[in-house]
């Protein structure tokens, strides 16, 4: 077939191991060819820029990311609590006298603030007594207003639902919700129209393309969501490579349904470009919160003492039996683990499905930020991989709030990615946006190269003896992130047959020591352009 597109005078990356490097690119029918410019060909001359392929993106939330974007209040993790009530205040002044006003992202440093009475009452003020809930930057925790509390239900009488904390001062609540207890208020907030979910994924996606990102994993889908995908690749409008995680247990979001009722329809929103290919577990928490599990115990505080250890979400025969369940129906599954117990927990059950026969089901390590040393050579041998996200491997808030409750000398051995890739472990790259901020790889790949805050915002480096390459770090964003989520048939490298998925830089990222400013001039899906810079 003769190429109906041809860019050259490029210096094009593939990620093809037997030809690296190639100074044109040849596409037909949207996919990648080597073939010459047929008669009609559009022929682009690119002048020497730098073109690779789209990024792949294995872990986010775009439709929270778009919903953030579009309908909700926003403000970043570096915000303190008076800089918080302001934006409150500023929002509110054109809601409705009862309206509920819901966004984030508080950093996780302010959870002993915000566990007192005196933090609700100040919230109730800025609000002017409306109903407000607002995520933390893991977007496990809320904090939330005394009319939310109302509205929720909850009061001093109301137990901590199972997998929960309702943060309590004095014995009254506090409006800290922790994990699970966040889901009662979740469940009374109201939710989005079917045309307003299409807006936020559409929305999302468009940031994602200016990012040149054009495949990615959504970590945790609603029926909602699974529509709004549907209904957008039927139009014709869904220019992205999207694989949804169906949500096993849902301790966060309050999505109904979950489980197996979620996984008896997920065949019916599969489309060209949308893959519901991946069940979702959350195995724990977060260790800010101490509701990560972990093999040895948090530093001692007044509720705790000084031998807590967290706890995992359900038994290792209950964790074992999902995930067989799973793959006898065909799926694959990525599991949320940010202690290196729950990390153990999963590999062991995956040892249990490999040795029951599912030898090619994919399993992902969801941030596996703290891994025991014994159990690095497991992902490589169980084929596991690892979905390293958000950017944690630099210094930052959530690194900082970590610190306040494990030992130091544990904190800071965090993302031993330089191990998982020696010993032969899939690592694939995710943002986790919107608890990262922004979806921007380039900040990811320069962190993981540094192990430094690419801004240089915050001083120092993360275990810095556990970085890695930059051709490395733009194969976990590219091959793989695509092998990791099962795209790797259509996208994450340049080669013939596969889907013209590419992206032109305004620098060469392996001529320049600015790799983090790096940004996407063009992103081009199937061939056709989608952002332009």
């Amino acid at each position: 077939m003769a190429a109906d597109l041809v860019l050259t005078n490029a210096v094009v990356y593939t990620m093809d191991s037997a030809r690296p490097w190639a100074a044109s690119l040849a596409v037909a029918g949207g996919k990648v060819v080597d073939d010459v410019a047929g008669p009609e060909a559009e022929v682009l001359d690119l002048g020497g820029a730098f073109v690779m392929p789209g990024l792949v993106d294995v872990h986010n939330h775009h439709a929270m990311a778009g919903r953030t974007e579009l309908f909700e209040l926003s403000f970043g993790a570096d915000a303190g609590f008076e800089d918080i009530l302001d934006a409150v205040r500023a929002r509110t002044a054109s809601l409705g006298p009862d309206e509920w006003l819901t966004g984030g992202a508080w950093a996780s440093t302010l959870v002993a603030k915000l566990s007192t009475v005196a933090a609700r009452r100040a919230l109730d003020d800025a609000a002017g007594g409306r109903p407000v809930s607002l995520s933390d930057d893991s977007r496990h925790n809320r904090w939330v207003s005394s009319r939310a509390l109302e509205l929720a239900g909850i009061t001093a009488a109301t137990p901590d639902p199972p997998g929960g904390v309702v943060v309590r001062d004095g014995g009254e609540p506090s409006g800290l919700l922790l994990e699970a207890a966040g889901v009662l208020v979740e469940r009374v907030t109201g939710g989005l129209t079917a045309e307003q979910h299409r807006q936020a994924s559409r929305r999302a996606i468009e940031i994602l393309h200016g990012f040149g990102v054009t495949a990615f994993q959504d970590a945790g889908v609603s029926t909602d969501i699974l529509g709004a995908l549907r209904s957008l690749d039927l139009d014709g409008e869904l220019d992205a490579w999207v694989v949804s995680s169906l949500l096993v247990n849902d301790p966060i979001f309050g999505f109904d349904p979950v489980g197996a009722p979620l996984l008896a329809v997920a065949g019916e929103y599969r489309t060209e470009h949308h893959r519901p290919d991946f069940v979702k577990i959350f195995l724990d928490g977060v260790p800010p919160t101490r509701t990560a599990a972990f093999l040895e115990p948090y530093l001692p505080d007044e509720t705790h003492g000084g031998c807590f250890h967290g706890a995992t979400t359900m038994p290792p025969a209950q964790l074992a039996e999902w995930l067989l369940t799973a793959a006898r129906a065909g799926f694959s599954a990525k599991v949320h683990c940010t202690g290196d117990a729950s990390v153990r927990q999963f590999l062991d059950a995956v040892e249990q499905v490999r040795a029951a026969g599912f030898a090619d089901t994919r399993f992902q390590v969801a941030h596996g930020q703290f891994v025991h040393p014994d159990d690095l050579p497991r992902f490589a041998a169980l084929g596991v991989a690892a979905d390293i996200s958000p950017f944690l491997w630099v210094p930052g808030v959530i690194p900082e709030a970590i610190a306040e409750v494990l030992p130091a000398g544990r904190a800071s051995r965090m993302q031993p990615n330089r191990t998982l890739l020696d010993t032969g472990a899939l690592v694939a790259g995710g943002s986790d946006w919107p608890v990262s901020e922004s979806p921007n790889a380039w900040e990811g790949i320069a962190g993981l190269v540094t192990r430094e805050d690419p801004h240089g915002r915050r001083p120092g480096a993360l275990w810095p003896e556990q970085a890695i390459t930059l051709a490395e770090a733009i194969e976990v964003f590219t091959l793989g992130g695509a092998r990791a989520c099962g795209l790797d048939d259509v996208t994450g490298a340049l080669t013939p047959g596969r889907s013209a998925d590419f992206v032109v830089l305004d620098r060469n990222p392996f001529r320049t020591a600015a790799v983090a400013e790096t940004q996407v001039v063009e992103t081009w899906f199937a061939g056709r352009r989608v952002f332009e810079r």
